[in-house]
């Protein structure tokens, strides 16, 4: 499948958008009675039931979510061009590429090269509604880039300039480069009780837990949305 086209790019930014004023409840429904229309597409999501069953969101809430994501990317997925084509207008003075490449692979739960609705809801119920374990244990995850289980340095340091070259110079005037080596080399002392090289889930829990500025600074994904 080739992917979205440019009006499916601009219809999902509007749905990331919508879900701003959903979370915050200034979003409802145009219709009382416009129920979710389950036809019959490439990536039918599961049924309304299981969902709200699974994530934080409301039936209602999905309803309106899977509107304006069906209706606006008729394939039913999210390719990784178009994320990163969505996440560059948000930090229109950076590089977002790496960034978007690391949080879609976070997305991308079944490793097959793009994000389905129940991806996507799952993804931002944990975020925006999970508790603080569900929260940090997502977060882990984005960090453990190959997914073994464990977060080294090299992954870490990965993560940290890719927020670094995201967030731009002009909000980073006058950063040198070793300050994001710096701050993983911060983050590891606090997190890797053990000097073993490697931070473990728990390790991260625990450190996120015991440290607030920690704690801000992994949560990054939840302040751009």
């Amino acid at each position: 499948m080739a992917g979205c086209t440019s009006r499916c790019r601009q219809g999902v930014l509007k749905l990331i958008q919508s879900l701003q004023r959903l979370v915050s409840g200034t979003l409802t429904k145009d219709k009382t009675d416009d129920e979710l229309e389950m036809t019959t597409v490439c990536h039918r999501p599961e049924g309304l039931d299981q969902l709200e069953a699974q994530t934080n969101f409301t039936k209602q809430e999905l309803q309106i979510l899977y509107r304006g994501f069906k209706n606006e990317c008729p394939s039913g997925v999210v390719n990784e061009e178009t994320f990163k084509h969505i996440y560059a207008q948000f930090f229109p003075h950076g590089d977002a590429s790496m960034y978007a490449h690391y949080l879609f692979n976070a997305f991308d739960t079944t490793n097959n090269g793009s994000i389905k609705f129940k991806d996507f809801v799952t993804g931002l119920s944990i975020l925006l509604r999970g508790t603080l374990r569900e929260k940090l244990e997502w977060t882990f995850h984005l960090y453990d880039i190959n997914r073994d289980g464990y977060i080294n340095r090299e992954e870490m340091t990965e993560i940290v300039r890719a927020i670094y070259d995201m967030m731009g110079k002009y909000t980073y005037p006058a950063l040198k480069g070793d300050v994001p080596q710096q701050h993983v080399d911060a983050f590891f002392q606090k997190m890797d009780k053990n000097k073993d090289g490697v931070v473990t889930l728990e390790e991260f829990v625990i450190a996120c837990q015991e440290d607030e500025t920690m704690m801000r600074s992994m949560q990054l994904f939840e302040n751009v949305m």
